[in-house]
């Protein structure tokens, strides 16, 4: 069973019916999308559910009886038809039940939500898993993005399990690690000679000539839709005891912005009587959303920092990303280079965790302004991708080992 849905223009608050949106392949508002070189996109789209006949049925110990990780288990609030598919599609895209590690930190209890085990040990694919699913909806084969690695890498992995193309635009400074893990899948790859900011553009450009289906983060409204998916999993993996403040990453402002989507939806059901606050936390060479929950202006800067995933000049989706800060009385915090490198190691060698150094910087944030907590408060950090797809990154805090002959060995 699904649930009516519509959209409705996060700009200028414009509602269309769902098929006025997918039958002419549409992404941004009709009325006031805009999507600029080096701007934040304008006229994001924002999906809605008819949230009084859903909570008929959606009750708190429904929800909290479901496996986390499979989204077509509560159909009603996703916009993509499960029953066209058989159980080992649907099963060969599902996550990792229970994602959720508690550790102990300086005599303070952390949750951290790691991300890193998912089908390709990112977020991304909680997006591109609801993006797919949708074009096979929609009788689309070929899908497209731009990326700095993780994106790409999730889309060509999740459309080699579903038997579809791939086509993904990357800046030249990707990763070599990120680059040979989206090629290994089989996508076409195109390296752009440009930062993520150009591959964005090229990569919209090319799709709409060639008529793909676009992933490109934000200006698809089932990127945000895919990603509201963790605040549901984190929801029923604490079975109802959801944390009072996440430090999340953020670059391009999609995944707390889904998240933010998907808490307001548990709200919004009755499930839950408060939204977590959400601390956005950014490097400091790439700081436009948390220099915008600040000042409320946006000056385009290239980016410019080691953590690749979350380096983005132009976030495009700057405006729900502040808002959605903004709504849960969060904070913005900058972290540097050092810091987040600081912080890879330390997860590393304290708790096990090998991250890659973007989604370290939630920890950086965390360890620098855990002032702003009370010690009441239940805090969970999002962990958002492996520390094995940025080699480089480890070299720089792991020294060159020395050959060891044999006799000296037996001396230990």
């Amino acid at each position: 069973m699904s649930a009516s849905y519509k959209y409705i223009c996060t700009e200028c608050s414009k509602e269309f019916t769902a098929d006025k949106i997918e039958s002419n392949l549409l992404y941004l508002c009709p009325h006031c999308g805009k999507s600029e070189k080096n701007k934040p996109l304008v006229g994001v789209l924002n999906i809605i559910y008819d949230y009084e006949q859903i909570k008929k049925t959606y009750t708190r110990e429904f929800f909290l009886s479901l496996e986390a990780g499979k989204i077509w288990l509560y159909p009603m609030l996703w916009p993509i038809n499960f029953s066209e598919f058989d159980e080992n599609i649907l099963q060969s895209v599902s996550l990792r039940g229970n994602q959720i590690i508690n550790v102990n930190y300086k005599n303070q209890s952390l949750l951290l939500q790691d991300e890193t085990r998912n089908p390709t040990h990112s977020y991304k694919d909680r997006a591109t898993i609801a993006l797919a699913l949708k074009a096979k909806n929609l009788g689309i084969s070929e899908i497209s993005a731009a990326s700095t690695g993780n994106a790409g890498s999730s889309l060509a992995g999740i459309c080699a399990r579903l038997g579809m193309k791939s086509h993904v635009f990357v800046p030249k400074n990707i990763p070599e690690a990120k680059r040979i893990q989206i090629q290994s899948y089989g996508s076409n790859i195109h390296v752009v000679d440009g930062d993520y900011d150009e591959a964005f553009d090229l990569c919209l450009e090319i799709s709409k000539k060639n008529k793909w289906y676009n992933r490109n983060t934000a200006y698809n409204p089932l990127t945000i839709e895919g990603k509201k998916s963790a605040a549901f999993d984190i929801f029923i993996n604490t079975k109802g005891n959801i944390p009072d403040v996440i430090y999340i990453p953020v670059g391009d402002g999609v995944i707390i912005s889904g998240i933010y989507k998907g808490f307001s939806e548990l709200n919004k059901l009755g499930l839950i009587n408060k939204i977590p606050r959400l601390i956005a936390v950014q490097a400091e060479g790439s700081s436009a959303v948390v220099d915008y929950i600040g000042n409320n202006r946006f000056e385009y800067k290239p980016a410019s920092t080691i953590a690749d995933s979350i380096s983005a000049g132009a976030p495009r989706n700057l405006f729900l990303a502040a808002m959605s800060v903004r709504e849960t009385g969060g904070e913005g915090i900058k972290v540097s280079d050092q810091e987040i490198l600081a912080a890879q190691k330390e997860l590393a060698e304290r708790f096990g965790i090998l991250v890659e150094p973007s989604c370290a910087a939630s920890f950086a944030g965390f360890s620098k302004n855990n002032n702003l907590l009370n010690g009441s408060e239940r805090v969970m950090l999002l962990l958002t991708g492996s520390g094995l797809k940025d080699f480089n990154s480890l070299k720089i805090w792991n020294s060159p080992v020395q050959i060891e002959s044999a006799e000296k060995l037996r001396t230990l």
